[in-house]
């Protein structure tokens, strides 16, 4: 059944944005009407999609508040639109601050029969959760929710650890654009880059953040490219940068080592990569390891969260323990040297996107959740 439908997301780079943009469009293209209430336009929001409005919070500046406020704003925003536009359902990504939003624009709307589904994608809980302080408005979040999903079982387990809970939640994947991420092999680029015909190309996509390991990825390949003609190809920006090329030159395989900077866009960088890195400390999900899978490029990660859930050890990729520096370089290498076995669980990684991550099929099971949330309202 059709339904008008609010989501509130991060509109920058970032798995939890990238995700409810997508969302959001395959809901718009399936019937349903979509109301982004953001800061700016989502940046995967790049084609008119008739059945998407985007509704701009904007923050006037008060000189009694040293910061602005952007959440009552945005509270007041979600207010107005369940009014004007008789949401069914406002999807809020985050417990903190979208769900507490949401929830407090439902007070605020003189339509209260709109029902509130959350999100949690990690860093609310992983991050976020860990600060005492905020802890009381994660839970006001959650409890009021009238659904709550969570991007992998670890999550959901880490969920009513961290807050001593023992809340229903649902798990729902996350998915990729199909049509962006698909089984390629393009080596145009490579000469772009000055890589050899003969060269592997191990890539790492993050933020550059300190949980994303920079320095065991850097020591990883470095151990790995003893005897082998290999690249490393890192691809993002952020605070660990000057450590990370300070490193690579310390073990001396700076030369060996690409940096291209932030890229919005990865898929064609993927294409000319042959094995994907990443050794997070933690991970919610790994959305950049389902679009290396899809692309048919397998993974070396570590078992942080949720990437045992979406990496098949031995099978579509390998998954060894977090910091264990010389089990990632072993098989990083292995990888490196088995041309079969990196084209067999290329296989098998795209064979997995089809079947367990398919898209059409999650939207199905957010279309599934708001029904039952609706129709609880209705009762």
């Amino acid at each position: 059944m059709k339904k008008a439908i609010g989501i509130l997301c991060y509109p920058s780079v970032g798995g939890s944005g990238v995700v409810a943009t997508e969302l959001g469009m395959k809901l718009a293209d399936r019937g349903h009407d979509i109301h982004f209430i953001t800061s700016s336009v989502p940046f995967r929001l790049t084609d008119y999609h008739p059945n998407i409005t985007v509704h701009l919070v904007e923050v006037n500046q008060y000189s009694v508040f040293k910061y602005p406020p952007y959440d009552i704003t945005l509270a007041s925003k979600v207010a107005e639109v369940i009014d004007v536009y008789e949401l069914d359902v406002i999807h809020a990504h985050y417990a903190v601050p979208h769900a507490v939003c949401a929830e407090l624009g439902r007070e605020m709307a003189k339509r209260k029969d709109v029902a509130v589904v959350t999100t949690l994608h990690g860093t609310d809980i992983t991050v976020i959760g860990q600060d005492l302080e905020m802890q009381p408005a994660i839970r006001y979040g959650i409890e009021k929710s009238d659904a709550v999903t969570a991007v992998s079982e670890s999550l959901a387990r880490e969920t009513n650890t961290t807050l001593g809970s023992d809340y229903a939640i649902d798990v729902i994947h996350n998915f990729i654009d199909e049509s962006v991420y698909y089984p390629v092999r393009d080596n145009r680029l490579r000469s772009h880059f000055g890589i050899e015909e003969d060269e592997t190309v191990v890539i790492h996509i993050s933020n550059f953040r300190p949980v994303k390991r920079l320095e065991d990825t850097i020591r990883t390949f470095a151990l790995a490219l003893e005897g082998r003609r290999m690249r490393l190809l890192l691809v993002g920006d952020g605070p660990e940068m000057g450590q990370t090329r300070r490193l690579a030159k310390e073990l001396g395989v700076l030369d060996r080592v690409i940096f291209a900077g932030k890229q919005e866009h990865v898929a064609q960088l993927l294409a000319l990569s042959d094995i994907h890195l990443l050794l997070s400390e933690k991970e919610a999900f790994g959305l950049v390891v389902l679009e290396a899978m899809a692309v048919g490029v397998p993974s070396v990660v570590s078992d942080a969260g949720g990437l045992p859930e979406v990496v098949r050890d031995g099978e579509t990729g390998f998954v060894v323990p977090r910091f264990d520096v010389e089990a990632a370089a072993a098989r990083l290498g292995r990888l490196a040297d088995e041309t079969e076995l990196r084209e067999r669980m290329a296989e098998e990684g795209i064979r997995d996107c089809r079947l367990r991550f398919d898209s059409n099929e999650i939207v199905r099971q957010y279309e599934h959740l708001y029904d039952r949330v609706c129709d609880r309202h209705d009762a």
